[in-house]
């Protein structure tokens, strides 16, 4: 398995190794030995799985504040997603800064989007599926978000990335600057 960082702290990108033949493939999607030492020790309480219907469905951004606040293993298992994490640490030097990236089942690319960040994706195809494991249980008292188009955060959104499909939790969603701090970096 490769794992990737990024210059946002924290953030992993897992590939799984395909190994494959005319048959089809086999890959070890999650090692929790290899998952510790990159991520440190977690532990997965539940697995969550959506499917976007059309192409250009935005969902998120999306994140449970303390003391609930998950981490997320996030894979895409049908169709294309554009996955993003934003850093919502204050204090953080990549406050507001967001990594993307791109998750297909022929990739097998897997994001981790730890807690303090908040997350959330563009369908890139019709009929897309997102599975991700999670540190916490869902809090409906612990579940905020962030307008996934703040033109603060700058996030480069697929062109298709299409506002209608907002859920209208998604569409009052508040901007960066009227967050309420919830999560404080340390080093």
């Amino acid at each position: 398995m490769e794992i990737c960082s990024f210059d946002i702290s924290d953030v992993k990108l897992f590939i799984p190794r395909h190994i494959g033949d005319e048959r089809g493939y086999f890959a070890e999607t999650f090692r929790a030995d290899i998952f510790a030492l990159h991520c440190g020790a977690r532990t997965f309480v539940q697995d969550n799985e959506s499917l976007s219907a059309r192409a250009g469905t935005v969902r998120g951004l999306h994140f449970q504040t303390p003391p609930h606040a998950q981490g997320k293993l996030v894979r895409c298992t049908a169709g294309a997603l554009f996955d993003v994490a934003v850093d919502i640490r204050h204090g953080s030097p990549t406050y507001g800064q967001w990594v993307g990236e791109t998750l297909t089942p022929e990739n097998g690319k897997q994001l981790w989007v730890p807690p303090g960040f908040a997350h959330g994706f563009c369908s890139l195809k019709p009929a897309s599926v997102i599975c991700y494991k999670v540190t916490d249980y869902y809090s409906a008292d612990c579940d905020k978000g962030l307008a996934w188009d703040d033109p603060a955060l700058m996030i480069a959104w697929p062109d298709l990335a299409d506002a209608e499909t907002l859920s209208p939790k998604d569409r009052r969603q508040p901007m960066l600057g009227d967050l309420i701090p919830s999560f404080h970096w340390s080093e």
